[in-house]
């Protein structure tokens, strides 16, 4: 069984459709439907069966699925045992962030890591927290930056994926500039209006735990959104105030379009974290981009925080912390 058979497969076993299939793995749709007849010919067995709502596993499929899933492991395990043992370091690595540690983190990075290593291409997935993990899972991503769940412990981490945090980046309270709001207390600023993300979102979640920390509930929003950019531009506008990364409005602080009130509670940090799949042996290409990422790739010191206050807030949060990534 060839493993691009087994990849293809997985694809349509996953999405259960030949069109999403086709776009997981590059091909036409017409490919996909002949290598998934090639491998049904081959084994002797039907895979899928029409459904109304899609494309289902024969029982054939489903005792396949598990093993293409290992072979595919184990190809991948092959190919990075060779390249390490042959000194190689080239290679094709595809990452994966959300948006704002994307654009704020990951690009001004890149061209840095490229240029000390021309051998590795880089390509960039930018989607949301959950996707991300899937993605990783199926195999689409080498690696993921986003912010980590601090109220799941090792973010409910799967022990297929290691995990590493490289930096605490602080939320930061911000407004319209003519806005004099000086919050006295949380409990003064909960009855604010606010603007954040839908339920469910990495950002939402940081933005409900800043106030469930202090017994507090926000009364209410002026908007829900689905994207840190346009929450920016809403509380630019006056809709409300936010509560988000500092990366991800430094530079319209920095422009005056929004302006930064304290935060009246405990700092409020969000950890990001690069997560990847646990091999035997890695592949060289990605070992040197975590390496890199780890030791380069973070936050510079802004905003109304020191650098030695950003370092406590840091060791505050990850007491045990080492700093060095575990590459596993």
């Amino acid at each position: 069984m060839h493993p691009r058979l087994l990849k293809t497969f997985l694809a349509v076993a996953r999405s259960r459709n030949i069109t999403r299939a086709a776009e997981m793995v590059h091909l036409a749709q017409s490919s996909v439907s002949d290598q998934v007849q090639s491998l049904e010919a081959e084994l002797g067995a039907v895979l899928f069966t029409r459904s109304k709502s899609g494309l289902e596993l024969t029982p054939a499929g489903l005792a396949l699925r598990p093993i293409a899933e290992e072979l595919l492991r184990l190809d991948g395990e092959a190919r990075a045992a060779v390249q390490a043992a042959s000194g190689q370091t080239s290679g094709v690595l595809t990452i994966g962030a959300l948006e704002t540690i994307a654009s704020a983190r990951l690009a001004p990075w890149l061209p840095g890591f490229q240029a000390s290593h021309p051998d590795i291409a880089v390509r960039m997935k930018v989607t949301d927290s959950g996707t991300l993990l899937r993605q990783l899972e199926d195999g689409d991503i080498d690696v993921a930056f986003c912010f980590n769940r601090r109220d799941v412990p090792n973010g409910g981490a799967d022990q297929r994926f290691a995990r590493q945090t490289i930096a605490a980046e602080p939320l930061v309270l911000i407004a319209a500039p003519g806005q004099n709001l000086v919050p006295c207390d949380l409990a003064a600023l909960a009855a604010k209006r606010f603007v954040a993300t839908e339920p469910g979102c990495i950002y939402r979640h940081m933005f409900d735990t800043a106030f469930a920390e202090a017994g507090i509930g926000a009364s209410g929003f002026a908007a829900e959104v689905g994207s840190i950019g346009a929450i920016a531009r809403l509380v630019a506008a006056g809709a409300g105030l936010g509560l988000v990364p500092r990366l991800a409005v430094s530079d319209a602080v920095q422009r005056g379009e929004l302006i930064e009130l304290p935060w009246p509670g405990r700092a409020q940090v969000a950890p990001l974290t690069m997560i990847w799949r646990r091999r035997r042996v890695q592949p060289p290409a990605l070992r040197h981009l975590l390496a890199a990422a780890r030791d380069t790739l973070a936050p510079p010191h802004s905003g109304t925080g020191s650098g030695s206050e950003s370092a406590n807030r840091s060791k505050a949060l990850f007491p045990n912390n080492s700093g060095k990534a575990v590459v596993s």
